[in-house]
């Protein structure tokens, strides 16, 4: 059994996936806060996760990879070293080619919006490199996961 870092949840519909992580020293500035560009690798990890939890983590075909076209960041309040932080993530957005994500910070100590993200990754044929479409299995299963929350 592989061990799940995030969890599903219902705390903050619409997302329905989450994960925890913890402001490492190096995450923070020379003011001890954390720039809004380090929250980054938060929100890679908890998509790392949400698609582990939905037993989608490897694609399944090798030579197709999702890779990242589009990210906006907004930045709501300063998180410190050793906030413990909750990363919840979704898929709002299944396109022809892409998967659009949303993503919020909160830090757990006061339930206090840290920063929020939208992410447009794109599947890309990595021989021709050029997008192709998003195929039928990984549309049914996020779908079964995201329901009604899921624009197609």
């Amino acid at each position: 059994m592989t061990p799940e870092l995030g969890h599903a949840t219902d705390r903050k519909p619409p997302f329905k996936y989450a994960s925890f992580t913890r402001v490492g020293f190096s995450d923070t500035d020379a003011q001890g806060i954390v720039y809004y560009g380090r929250y980054l690798p938060y929100f890679d990890s908890a998509r790392v996760e949400y698609h582990r939890h939905l037993d989608m983590l490897v694609t399944r075909e090798q030579e197709h990879e999702f890779v990242m076209r589009a990210n906006t960041i907004e930045y709501h309040a300063p998180a410190r070293f050793d906030d413990l932080i909750e990363v919840f993530i979704r898929v709002s957005r299944i396109g022809r080619t892409s998967l659009g994500y949303e993503c919020a910070a909160y830090r757990v100590d006061d339930d206090v919006l840290m920063v929020t993200a939208q992410q447009t990754l794109v599947l890309v044929d990595l021989e021709e490199r050029r997008p192709c479409p998003v195929p039928g299995w990984y549309r049914e299963t996020i779908g079964a996961f995201e329901r009604e929350d899921l624009e197609t």
